[in-house]
């Protein structure tokens, strides 16, 4: 059965940084993309960032500059570098992965609060 367990979140100051972990756990046969969600309160879920197998990123506009995707294949765990946080970025974050086993579908983690505030 296969796992995405995130970590890394917290309360963090306005202008700080945090690092979001997601570890994919289980039978695996490949993970093609990756990427990290968020919804706020009373918000639809947002893609955030995404990043291929190859390594090709893209970004919500919002975040762009400041938070940085990135993937350890070998580990089957992927990144979310975020600087320069701002009160709007308190989310909930979730990891998410198209993970094949014998066929190919979505699998998401249950989540990490961020909270930005002073």
């Amino acid at each position: 059965q296969v796992q995405l367990v995130e970590s890394g979140g917290g309360l963090v100051q306005p202008g700080g940084s945090l690092r979001l972990s997601c570890a994919a756990s289980g039978t695996i046969f490949r993970i093609n993309a990756m990427g990290w969600y968020r919804q706020a309160p009373g918000k639809e879920r947002e893609l955030v960032a995404s990043i291929t197998s190859g390594g090709s990123t893209n970004y919500v506009d919002s975040v762009k500059g400041r938070f940085t995707i990135s993937r350890d294949n070998a580990k089957n765990t992927v990144y979310l570098q975020m600087n320069s946080l701002k009160p709007e970025d308190t989310a909930v974050y979730y990891c998410s992965a198209r993970i094949i086993v014998d066929t190919e579908r979505i699998y998401w983690g249950k989540g990490t609060l961020v909270t930005v505030s002073s």
